[in-house]
């Protein structure tokens, strides 16, 4: 597999662990295995706060799974610019929240690869809006 398939293989499959629901639980752990061990996440809240994957996992179980019953997020589109074991990646992902409410956000990947792998060393992201809307570029 190339780089750039690689890249657009973890960014793509990087949130199927995180999906719950009926009889449904995450996959936490696979979840965890896409990022080094004290790579940094920022959600879209301001102001901006780092967490680390175990502090997002933690939110997550503590806050969203306590307020919504289902929960899917797909890789809709991404951007890859890589130089050597280094990728920044732009992605679009498209969220269904219990079953109906559907949002998107844009994610920014900070990546490198060590021992042959891929792995996420930081990840931001913020909401799609009416004055922030999807780019173009990123859409499938």
């Amino acid at each position: 597999m190339s780089d750039e398939e690689a890249i657009r293989s973890l960014i793509a499959e990087h949130f199927e662990p995180m999906r719950w629901g009926e009889g449904k639980e995450p996959g936490w752990e696979d979840f965890r295995k896409d990022f080094l061990e004290d790579a940094l996440l920022c959600g879209a809240v301001r102001p901006a706060q780092l967490r680390s994957v175990g502090g997002f996992i933690e939110r997550m179980e503590t806050v969203a799974r306590k307020n919504l019953g289902s929960f899917e997020e797909h890789t809709r589109g991404m951007k890859i610019l890589r130089f050597g074991n280094i990728a920044v990646v732009l992605a679009l992902s498209e969220l269904l929240e219990d079953g109906s409410d559907v949002s998107h956000d844009i994610s920014g990947y900070l990546l490198v690869k060590s021992d042959g792998r891929w792995s996420i060393m930081a990840h931001a992201w913020d909401q799609a809006s009416e004055d922030d809307p999807v780019p173009e570029e990123l859409r499938l």
